[in-house]
């Protein structure tokens, strides 16, 4: 039985985002109704891990899923590492660029069934993938069914303190639009909030080459 696929996979699957993968390089926004927008960056997920993502590698411990892995930069590195590493996201044309730099990945959503499900030592959230769906805490809670008690996961938050929840579309800056999806954007504080009702009782927080990032362990 072929699944059908819920609105935020097919928004993900549309032109603008596909297009920009492919490319290797935006530009690619998440529009908001009021016409607010969020520049997406395409070209630093297509590249080689930076500054920052090199402390977020650092931290990894045991097999790591990287969930919405994009092109698959970290999980390349990781492999290229000789460490076991897999990558998740709805994007065929991401999954593809992840297998081509050397990584392996699924096309799956995060909350479809996914191999060795709680015995992930490291699971990653990076580059606004902790909005994945509209509700940080329901995406928290699956990662930590995920991941082994013993490990961590790993989170990219918002350099602002916010806290929100919109309805956003994918913005290649020409007027092509993919269909609506829920997102969300939380900052250091936000997080810890939501990651104690998830179950989640200890965060660590760090910030590298101007980027903030959160370790979440029990």
């Amino acid at each position: 039985m072929t699944a059908q696929l819920s609105e935020p996979v097919r928004a993900w699957r549309a032109d603008p985002y596909a297009d920009a993968l492919r490319a290797g390089r935006g530009p690619l926004y998440l529009r908001r109704s009021d016409g607010w927008l969020l520049p997406l960056d395409v070209a630093r997920w297509c590249a080689e891990p930076d500054e920052a993502d090199a402390t977020v590698l650092a931290r990894c411990r045991g097999p790591v899923l990287d969930i919405g892995c994009g092109p698959g930069r970290m999980v390349a590195a990781l492999a290229r590492l000789g460490r076991p590493a897999l990558g998740v996201d709805v994007m065929p044309a991401a999954v593809e660029r992840t297998v081509r730099a050397g990584g392996s990945a699924l096309c799956r959503s995060v909350f479809d069934p996914l191999p060795s499900e709680g015995r992930w030592g490291t699971v990653l959230l990076i580059d606004g993938n902790i909005g994945i769906g509209g509700d940080p805490v329901a995406l928290l809670r699956r990662a930590a069914r995920l991941t082994d008690p013993r490990g961590s996961l790993l989170v990219e938050v918002a350099a602002p303190d916010v806290d929100e929840r919109v309805e956003v579309h994918l913005d290649d800056g020409d007027g092509a639009w993919g269909a609506p999806f829920p997102w969300a954007r939380v900052g250091a504080r936000a997080l810890g909030v939501h990651a104690a009702e998830a179950g989640w009782s200890r965060a660590v927080a760090w910030e590298a080459a101007d980027r903030r990032f959160v370790r979440l362990t029990r």
